[in-house]
């Protein structure tokens, strides 16, 4: 199935530029997000604004969601003005947000019912990823969409890599949010460290960076926290999200994890203070308390 129409359901932090990419690989768009005025950038290009979800995914041979939580997910796809309402027969969904596995399963399942393949394919890279088009895209779904989706994926991400079958790609950003977590802490309580010890923290994250320890958080998100630069590059309150569907998935799987558990104490306790809305590297505020 060649793809040439595409409807983009979200246009935040991260599928504002995702969006912008498949403008400029020549994809014609339709675009929905529930504050027109940020999508206006992407109207500017050339999109197509859309009343609702409904609107977005009618005759359009791709619908592409990247949302915030589970419930705008279920409610943008299985709503009474979701994407499934009016998405074509033999047309592809693929769902880009950190959901659940379980939800990832049931659009499947109604899918099927209607004719259309939807599929599940979160996104690991944070902002500087999605604004450059290096994304990791981790895929769950039939091995026929994801070839026929290659093009699109190519337009968004430098990676993109299929797991298995429906719910196969939130089970694996599961994976990435609990590896993240941890690390985090780490690129914190060694910045701090540094920083008490009187130690030139700029040349301390280069050097770290380039040896075992370097990681993305530590080369991404290291030079922010030493400029006091907490805005959102990935919000605070949906890395919240995902670890609380991380630690109920461990829960299904008899998993104990306790560095997951104690990140997530951490950061509900930047939301407690009202951070929710800072980047996940706003973390390193706790160590100045």
């Amino acid at each position: 199935m060649e793809i040439k129409t595409i409807g983009f359901i979200g246009t935040g932090v991260m599928g504002r530029s995702m969006a912008g990419h498949l403008i400029d690989a020549g994809f014609k768009l339709k675009v929905y997000n529930r504050t027109k005025e940020k999508a206006s950038s992407l109207l500017d290009k050339g999109a197509v604004w859309a009343a609702s979800p409904k609107e977005a995914a009618d005759g359009v041979d791709l619908v592409i969601s990247i949302v915030g939580y589970p419930q705008d997910v279920k409610e943008v796809w299985l709503g009474e003005n979701g994407a499934l309402q009016s998405m074509k027969q033999g047309s592809i969904g693929i769902d880009m947000t950190t959901s659940t596995p379980s939800l990832a399963k049931e659009m499947a399942a109604e899918g099927l019912k209607r004719g259309v393949t939807i599929c599940d394919a979160p996104v690991t890279g944070g902002d500087v990823g999605a604004r450059n088009g290096t994304l990791t895209i981790l895929f769950g779904g039939s091995a026929k969409a994801f070839l026929d989706l290659e093009p699109v994926f190519k337009a968004m991400g430098k990676n993109y890599v299929r797991f298995g079958e429906s719910g196969a790609g939130q089970y694996t950003k599961i994976c990435n949010q609990i590896a993240i977590a941890a690390g985090m802490m780490s690129v914190c309580e060694a910045i701090i460290t540094a920083r008490k010890t009187g130690l030139d923290e700029e040349l301390v994250l280069k050097t770290l960076s380039g040896g075992a320890a370097g990681s993305f958080s530590l080369s991404s998100y290291g030079p922010r926290i030493l400029k006091g630069d907490f805005n959102p590059g990935f919000y605070v309150k949906h890395f919240v999200k995902d670890m609380k569907i991380a630690i109920d998935v461990a829960k299904e799987c008899d998993l104990k994890l306790p560095g997951l558990e104690l990140a997530l104490k951490l950061y509900e306790k930047l939301i407690e203070q009202g951070d929710g809305d800072l980047g996940t590297q706003a973390l390193f505020k706790l160590y100045l308390s």
